[in-house]
C-alpha cells in the first residue's frame, strides 16, 4: 500500500478509537480522575490542522517510561504538557517547560513569531546552566507558561492502551516510533498541508518545522505498516475514560 494509503487506515483507526473513549478530549477537559491506562500512547490532535473535512490531524504523538525502570504514567505525562491547575497556589494557570519538551517547543516558536527573545533569554537553559535565582526566573518566564498553557489546552487527545514492560522495543515505543515516521512530511512528499498560520511552522527545528509534527525523533524515519495492526489490536483492548 502507499503511504497516503496507510494514512487513510491510520486516521480510520484513529475514528474508532475516538468512538470507543467516548470522543478525543480537550486536554484543558482531562482530569487524574479519569480512567486512564497505566501504560499507552497518545495523539494529539490540533484545531484548525485537518487531515479530512471533520478529521482533526494528529500534530504530536508520545509515550511515556520507555526506559528500563521509569514507572511514570499515561497522564503524569499529559500533566506535564497540561502544566499547572487554577487552584495552583504558585504560578496557575502555568508550567514547566524543563519537564515537558512540548511546552519547550511551543515556547519556543512563540518567542520566534512574535520576537520575544529578549523576554525570555534563559527559556532554552537548563537549570544548571542559569546563574540568577530560580524563583526570578520562573516569575520572568511565567507569562509565556501561560501562554503555552493555552495554546496546549486546546489541543485534542486520544490515547491507548498497551500495558508493557518499558523499553526502547517495546510495543508502545514502536507504534509511536511508526506513527511519527508515517505521518511526518520530511523527505516525503507532503500529504495533510500544514495550515499557513500553524505555529510549527515557526519553530526553530527543522524536523518540527518540516515534518509538520510536535515530534523531532523519528520524524526522518521510514515506517513499517505493520505497526498498524498492532495500533488496531490496541484500539481494541483500549476501554473508555
Amino acid at each position: 500500500m502507499s503511504r497516503a494509503e496507510d494514512l487513510d487506515r491510520f486516521y480510520d483507526l484513529l475514528a474508532d478509537l475516538d468512538e470507543r473513549v467516548g470522543g478525543a478530549r480537550a486536554l484543558k477537559d482531562c482530569t487524574g480522575y479519569m480512567d486512564w491506562p497505566d501504560r499507552g500512547v497518545y495523539f494529539l490532535l490540533e484545531p484548525g490542522e485537518t487531515h479530512a473535512p471533520g478529521q482533526h490531524r494528529v500534530t504530536r504523538v508520545g509515550t511515556h517510561a520507555v526506559s528500563a525502570g521509569s514507572s511514570t504514567s499515561l497522564w503524569d505525562r499529559l500533566k506535564q504538557h497540561f502544566g499547572t491547575g487554577s487552584r495552583s497556589a504558585d504560578h496557575p494557570h502555568g508550567g514547566n517547560h524543563r519537564g515537558s519538551v512540548y511546552r519547550k517547543r511551543v515556547g519556543e516558536a512563540l518567542i520566534e513569531k512574535h520576537a520575544l527573545h529578549d523576554d525570555y533569554p534563559d527559556w532554552d537553559a537548563r537549570w544548571a546552566a542559569i546563574e540568577r535565582d530560580r524563583d526570578d526566573v520562573r516569575d520572568e518566564e511565567y507569562l509565556l507558561e501561560r501562554r503555552v498553557s493555552a495554546y496546549l489546552r486546546e489541543q485534542r487527545v486520544l490515547w491507548i492502551a498497551i500495558d508493557d514492560e518499558p523499553g526502547t522495543d517495546s510495543d508502545r515505543a514502536v507504534v509511536e516510533r511508526n506513527a511519527i515516521a508515517l505521518l511526518s512530511n520530511v523527505d516525503t512528499p507532503a500529504i495533510d498541508a500544514r495550515a499557513d498560520d500553524w505555529l510549527g511552522h515557526h519553530s526553530r527545528s527543522p524536523q518540527i518545522r518540516r515534518s509538520g509534527l510536535w515530534n523531532v525523533n523519528h520524524t526522518e524515519e521510514s515506517y513499517d505498516p505493520d505497526f498498524l495492526s498492532r495500533l488496531e489490536t490496541a484500539i481494541a483492548e483500549t476501554a473508555s475514560a
